[in-house]
């Protein structure tokens, strides 16, 4: 994994954010009007905020994505983390992860919180190994496939 690089979003890459995406949660689950929103339009809804989204760059081709989605001051939300299927169990997640978190602290964030669901077992066992904790009260109803959400706490607001 030496030639991986993490990068930040480049209009060249913006298919590539919404193809990463399509693949996992349309073998899982259905595209929600949510998911629509936030791949077909990050500018809006992502980088014209203050976020951020991250690419994992390996040999010259988008492998991993990750999205920094601020909601409110201090408070961002991991969104649309996506490795592609052929280069999974390499680190590249927890790679993307790391920058992701790193991202928030640069912002003094105090929190960074993700929805997912619990038939993701791979993606609840990188979030917990960065520090993610489950949380019960998951107040959060944009996806029908969203039962389970995860904080990490930075730091005080």
């Amino acid at each position: 994994m030496n030639d991986l690089k993490i990068v930040a979003y480049q209009e060249q890459y913006k298919l590539d954010f919404e193809l990463l995406n399509r693949q996992w949660i349309e073998e899982y689950f259905e595209m929600e009007e949510e998911d629509l929103s936030i791949l077909q339009n990050p500018h809006s809804y992502v980088l014209e905020k203050n976020g951020e989204i991250f690419f994992a760059i390996k040999g010259g081709k988008v492998v991993g994505t990750a999205a920094m989605v601020p909601t409110e001051i201090g408070i961002f939300e991991l969104a649309k983390m996506a490795v592609e299927k052929n280069y999974q169990n390499h680190g590249i997640g927890k790679q993307l992860l790391k920058r992701c978190i790193k991202f928030a602290k640069e912002r003094e964030a105090s929190e960074i919180f993700l929805i997912t669901n619990d038939i993701l077992k791979p993606a609840l066992n990188l979030y917990l190994s960065c520090g993610f904790e489950l949380n019960e009260q998951n107040d959060d109803n944009r996806y029908l496939r969203g039962n389970t959400k995860m904080n990490l706490i930075l730091g005080e607001k």
